[in-house]
Order: structure tokens, then sequence, then C-alpha cells
């Protein structure tokens, strides 16, 4: 008895003390200028209704409620101001480093544990960000000349998984074929098998990158590091196979190689565990956004065969210049304006990544509130893509909207960001979708197979059966154009 007595004072005076400290912090926050909204519930805040009522609709719902510029609130155990419409797009990406600095909620810190190792405030980026951009892999003309094996790497992909068949799962392929491109362009490898070992641990990784880090069995966290774990494994057999090769000459071609040899100051090289997190995360950014953007491309053009039958032709007009057997290349991409609309379009409405965060390096002041240092700031694309005082009729696919090279206002369109932390895959992406869209339409007509198929997932948009869709084969068209 003297027991229960002692374990229930026990909770009793957690519960005193947590309730203390939650409500001196508060009182200290109170004293602030901060922006109008709510910290919702005692630990978790509202994060419920973030990831489990859709992001945008969150962020749209507060930003009705209490201000179009700036709002308050608690989601992935942060203290969080959310920053809104052009003017704080415009104040968040000119004002990277000096007053905000990446932040990765604890999910993901946890799920790449080489994060954790970094000052949890400024996690450095300074080594993956030397290794992509000093060799160029992510400019123009070192992109133009994997475009080639993009295409045949494309090309197999349609025949395998794609021809013959009346009826496919748009977003699996998507997410097969990104993950393809993405193993080849950052590990040289495009074993299939080895691919297809990775798929299904990605889908359960990302999923838990922003959710509530649980590590119960059975919550979309627990699942997520399992995955990663396996994904990890299987990267270090990876970094083995590349270490052996290249010790019998092999040429440095591809990131991974330069992670192998990178050093720091001091001669040291990146542990075999940093390496393996850092091209983690790099397959993921290569893998789940671009697959996405197809797989709406699929679901939006599938509707609209008017919208088909401009792609179509344009496409046509691509490959009426191209000999038998001929890959793409850089002009032809350029030619591509029609369709790149279309996908611009695609991504207003339904933004493969909803937001990202940061964090605040020191008392700030906007839209005259104040946001302590250590603080988290959300940001978001959806606060500007569907407003009607810049996209008429936002709701409607119109990707004319962008005909005639029209110019938006500043910071109204930011599908990739901006500022220094502009997507630096953004030309990767381009490439890789407008390869995909080539591809696709030249062989095949579809319509989507349930057109109010429900959308699901918080951060990453998914269809919730996959978005089933049948096919037309254009064979006998193509014969008479080619």
């Amino acid at each position: 008895m003297e027991v229960i007595c002692l374990l229930v004072s026990m909770v009793f005076l957690v519960l005193a003390l947590a309730i203390s400290i939650f409500a001196f912090k508060y009182s200290s926050h109170s004293a602030k200028n901060l922006p109008p909204g709510s910290l919702g519930w005692p630990i978790f805040g509202e994060t419920l209704d973030f990831l489990f009522g859709k992001p945008e609709k969150f962020v749209s719902d507060r930003m009705k409620r209490y201000s179009s510029d700036i709002f308050k609130t608690k989601i992935l155990g942060e203290e969080t101001a959310v920053i809104c419409g052009p003017g704080g797009h415009k104040f968040l990406f000119s004002n990277e480093q000096k007053l905000f600095t990446a932040f990765r909620p604890h999910a993901m810190q946890k799920i790449f544990r080489s994060y954790q190792a970094a000052a949890p405030a400024q996690i450095p980026r300074e080594a993956e960000s030397k290794i992509l951009r000093s060799p160029g892999f992510l400019k123009p003309e070192a992109l133009v000349r994997y475009l080639g094996k993009m295409d045949s790497i494309t090309q197999l992909h349609m025949q395998t998984y794609w021809e013959g068949k009346d009826e496919v799962k748009a977003f699996a392929l998507a997410k097969t074929l990104t993950l393809s491109l993405a193993c080849r362009f950052f590990l040289g490898s495009d074993d299939p098998e080895r691919i297809a070992r990775l798929v299904s641990n990605f889908d359960d990784m990302t999923l838990g990158m922003h959710s509530i880090p649980l590590n119960v069995y059975g919550t979309t966290f627990y699942r997520a590091n399992k995955a990663a774990a396996a994904i990890r494994k299987e990267l270090r057999i990876i970094i083995d196979e590349k270490r052996a090769d290249m010790s019998k000459g092999a040429q440095v071609q591809d990131i991974l190689c330069h992670m192998i040899l990178a050093t720091d100051p001091s001669g040291k090289h990146m542990a075999e565990a940093e390496i393996a997190d850092k091209i983690m995360g790099l397959l993921v950014a290569g893998y789940s956004t671009v697959a996405t953007a197809m797989t709406f491309f699929m679901k939006n053009v599938g509707e609209r065969p008017d919208i088909y039958a401009k792609i179509l032709a344009e496409q046509i007009e691509v490959a009426a210049d191209k000999k038998a057997g001929e890959l793409l290349d850089w002009n032809d991409i350029q030619k591509m304006k029609y369709s790149w609309n279309v996908m611009h379009e695609v991504m207003r409405l339904t933004p493969p990544l909803q937001g990202t965060f940061r964090e605040a390096l020191t008392d700030f002041t906007y839209a005259g509130y104040t946001i302590p240092k250590g603080w988290k700031i959300y940001w978001t694309v959806s606060t500007t893509n569907k407003d009607p005082q810049h996209f008429p009729d936002p709701e409607k696919f119109d990707p004319s909207r962008y005909d005639d090279e029209k110019v938006f206002p500043p910071f109204t369109f930011v599908p990739f960001g901006g500022g220094p932390r502009m997507c630096p895959g953004k030309e990767y992406a381009r490439l890789a979708i407008l390869t995909f869209v080539h591809n696709v339409v030249k062989r095949f007509r579809w319509e989507v197979a349930f057109p109010v198929e429900k959308i699901a997932g918080d951060m990453m948009p998914t269809p919730e059966k996959g978005l089933p869709i049948r096919l037309q084969s254009r064979q006998a068209e193509r014969f008479a154009y080619f």
C-alpha cells in the first residue's frame, strides 16, 4: 500500500513540476510581444492538427483566424512562428544565416543519426554543400552530361514497368524511377534488385521524418527508424564496394566518390556513418519530391485531354528533330516550355513538399511582433500558391497562367524556395521530370481510374490508392510520326 501511495505521490509531483515549468515558460514568453495564435495543449501543442488535419489547411485556417502575415503555434515539440505571404518569403530568403539557420525536426534528427552529433541548433551543412557545389554536380553544365543517361534509364523503366500494361499505379512507378535516377547519379549504381530493396524502406522513412518521435512498435516513427537502419546497412555495403573499386583505379565520377575522398581542414576523412547519412539525405531529396511531382502530373493531365494534346504536340516536335535512338540533350529540354508550364501548375496546386523549418539565431521583429531566439520558423509555399490576388480562380488547373513568360509579383510563386537555401537540386528535378514527361507522353494516353481518389499524407501528399491509371498505347500513332 505504501508503495502505491509513494508512486501516486511521485506522479503528482512530476505533474506539478511539469505544470510549473510549463507555466513559467509561457509566462516568460507572454512578456514578449509574440504574434497572435495559440500554443495549444501542453507538450503536444497543435501537432495533431498540423499533421492529421493537413499542413496546408492548418496554415490557411490560422491565417484567416489570426493574421495573414504571421502567427504563433507549437508543432512537433517546438514553439513556432509561421511567417506568411510574399513579404514573409522575402524576409526569410533575405535573412538566411543572419536571423535564421536550418532546423530539422526531432524525428528527422533521430533518423539521420549523424545530425544528432552536431550542435542541435546549428547542424553543419558546409561539408555536404562543398561536395555538391565545388565539382558542380548540380549545375546545368554538369547535369547535361548526365541527361543522356537519365533518358536511357527512363526508357528502360517504361519498357519494363509500363509497356504492355492496361493499368498501373503511377505513384509506385514514379518512385521506382526517381530512386533509380538518384542511385545512378549519387551512387553510380543501377542495380535493379538493390533499388527494389530500397524503395519500400524509403517510403517508410520519408513518412516518419515529420512524425511524432515515439519509438514504439507500430508507430510511424518506429517504422521509419527501422527502415533507416536497413537503408544505412545497404549504403555501407555500397560504400565498401565503392572504396574497393576506387582502390583499383576506378574513376571518381559520382557524389559518393567525392564524399569518400573529402577531408576537413585537419585532413580527417568523413566517418562512414556520416557518409551514409548524408547520402541517405540526398537520395530522399532526389526521390520523394520528384516522384510526387511526376505523380500529380499524371493525375492532372490525365483529367485534361486538352492539356495532354498540347504537351503531346510539343513533345512530338522535339522527337521529330531526333535521329532514331538518339537520346535527349540540353537543346531538347529548352524546347519543352509548355510542358514545364504544366509542371509549374502541378507544383502550385500540389506542392511536393509542404514546407521546411528554420531556427531563430537571435530575437527579431517581423510585422510588429517579436520572435524569441531559439523559436522555430515554419516556411511554406502554400501561403501564396492559392492566393486569388495572384492566381485568379486558384483551384483551377490552368497552365496558361505562365504563358508568354508572364511575370508574377516577386515572391508569390517560389516552388523551389529562394535565397541562399534555394533548392540546389532544382535543375536536376527539372531534367528528371521533363525526361519523364517526354517518354510517357510519347508512349501513352491515359485516364485516371479514380478521379476523386483521396490525397493523404502530411508534409508530402500521397494518393491513397497509389493513383491507378488506365493506359492506352500510342504505338500506332507513333508510327505515323516517326
